[in-house]
């Protein structure tokens, strides 16, 4: 129901979801649902509800307190236009949202509906993704070994990947110890670490104006990453390895094409 005293903070949440993306996570969590045989319409509002946790940590990680970016998807970020109080009342208000979502989710038992509040809980909060963002501005004060710097990404970048099979896998009814649920995480597992990798690649060889943000921002703001243990073609080579190991994962599944793709496609991207 429309409410004009709250208009300006729902435009600030429409803005940046809205506002592109490759919406890769949501279609992880609807891909899995579909291999496993389930609804896609029982994953929808979980996959809803993976982007708005994902754009709120967008609008977060731009802010001045932390890495104080001006562009976004080719935009201006969520405080350059609403400014920044209301951007972090538009964060804050897309991570509550997406948890009544779930919750609320008409086609999931309530059992399962409850399983997810609690993993996508987890993969947000300070064993996931939040941790990671903690870890990672720690990492701008000192050099973070290897070791670190894959489970800071794990948390930062990984854990959101990974709850987004996981859901997609709990709304076709698959239960955490079947072992469709583990292959689906080991697939989740390496394409989020490639992506990243890739990421830290693209920071550096990347074309601004496809990635729709400043590249070198990175090496600008001390960050850790991988380019700081390895040449772009080591890291180039990593990225496949992880790849081509995801997607032997889930090699035995009927209908697997489209994640294969999404694999490769994640790969070879250059935005």
């Amino acid at each position: 129901m429309p409410d004009s005293d709250i208009d300006e903070v729902a435009d600030a949440m429409k803005y940046s979801v809205y506002a592109g993306g490759k919406r890769i996570r949501a279609y992880i969590c609807l891909a899995f649902c579909r291999l496993f045989g389930g609804d896609v319409k029982a994953a929808l509002p979980f996959a809803a509800a993976i982007e708005m946790i994902h754009t709120f940590s967008l609008i977060h990680d731009d802010l001045p307190c932390m890495d104080d970016d001006d562009l976004r998807r080719g935009k201006p970020t969520n405080h350059k236009v609403y400014g920044e109080a209301t951007a972090l009342l538009a964060g804050d208000a897309l991570a509550l949202k997406a948890f009544g979502v779930v919750a609320e989710n008409p086609y999931v038992s309530p059992d399962i509906a409850l399983r997810a509040v609690r993993a996508l809980s987890f993969a947000s909060a300070e064993r996931g993704m939040v941790g990671g963002q903690i870890m990672d501005m720690q990492g701008e004060k000192t050099a973070l070994p290897i070791e670190k710097l894959k489970k800071l990404q794990s948390l930062k970048t990984g854990a959101l990947i990974e709850v987004s099979a996981r859901l997609g896998a709990m709304a076709a009814g698959v239960s955490d110890d079947d072992r469709r649920m583990l292959n689906a995480l080991e697939y989740a597992k390496g394409i989020g670490l490639a992506f990243q990798i890739k990421d830290d690649i693209l920071d550096v060889t990347g074309d601004e104006a496809l990635l729709g943000k400043p590249i070198g921002s990175d090496a600008e703001n001390s960050k850790s990453t991988f380019l700081r243990f390895m040449s772009i073609e080591e890291a180039e080579k990593y990225a496949k390895e992880l790849t081509e190991k995801a997607k032997e994962s889930i090699s035995g599944y009927e209908g697997r094409e489209n994640l294969l793709a999404l694999a490769d496609f994640l790969l070879e991207r250059n935005s």
